[in-house]
């Protein structure tokens, strides 16, 4: 038996907040969590539509019913299943929607943010240390960089990109040992980072993200 792989073109969907003009002076991706789906997560951010940011929710590119009774679905950005084509696909696809959204504001005169949660986390660490893209500021919550991330590689792009991890305190599903021992990968990298702790669970804090949009 052997294993082959060739491309093919898909449709990819995306959601958005705010709307792209003069006006717009941050432009967000917003990558969501495992078993989420874009508008979903989008809600989130309707506190930071203000006419002055455009927010974009990349959607993973495979669903899967979380409900089969309900027909909930959600989405995920990948598996450990062929994992490191799966990688390159959402690359590819991020750095294809960030060209396409920045057809529509003039890249000079916006702050560029990125914020990944939980598993869209390591997704959004993946793809802007191997990606085209370079962030004015990367977010990851709930999520550390992911262990495998090389950071001899990616410590050009991160260290231009002001990374903030964000921890709740109360995150059950967050390995706060993990928190430690990526704060000592990045130190021992030099790579700046900055570690806000609130006192919250696995979910997304309006106050918490509107400190991080001021």
């Amino acid at each position: 038996m052997q294993q082959h792989h060739f491309s093919v073109p898909r449709t990819a969907r995306y959601f958005t907040l705010g709307t792209p003009g003069k006006r717009v002076r941050q432009v967000w991706f917003a990558c969501h969590g495992y078993g989420v789906l874009a508008h979903q997560f989008l809600e989130g951010f309707r506190p930071l539509d203000d006419g002055t940011r455009l927010v974009v929710a990349p959607e993973g590119l495979s669903r899967y019913y979380t409900d089969h009774e309900a027909r909930q679905i959600g989405a995920s950005w990948m598996t450990s299943e062929d994992r490191a084509a799966e990688v390159s696909d959402y690359v590819r696809y991020l750095d294809a929607l960030y060209r396409h959204i920045m057809q529509s504001v003039s890249r000079d005169a916006v702050s560029f943010r990125v914020l990944g949660f939980s598993q869209g986390a390591a997704t959004a660490a993946r793809w802007i240390s191997l990606g085209s893209a370079t962030a004015d500021r990367l977010i990851l919550w709930g999520q550390m960089p992911p262990p495998d991330l090389d950071l001899e590689v990616a410590w050009g792009k991160l260290e231009d990109s002001r990374l903030t991890l964000v921890v709740g305190t109360r995150d059950p599903l967050l390995d706060h040992n993990q928190v430690e021992e990526t704060e000592a990968r990045l130190m021992a990298h030099d790579i700046p980072y900055e570690t806000i702790r609130y006192n919250g669970g696995h979910r997304l804090d309006e106050r918490v993200l509107a400190s991080l949009a001021s």
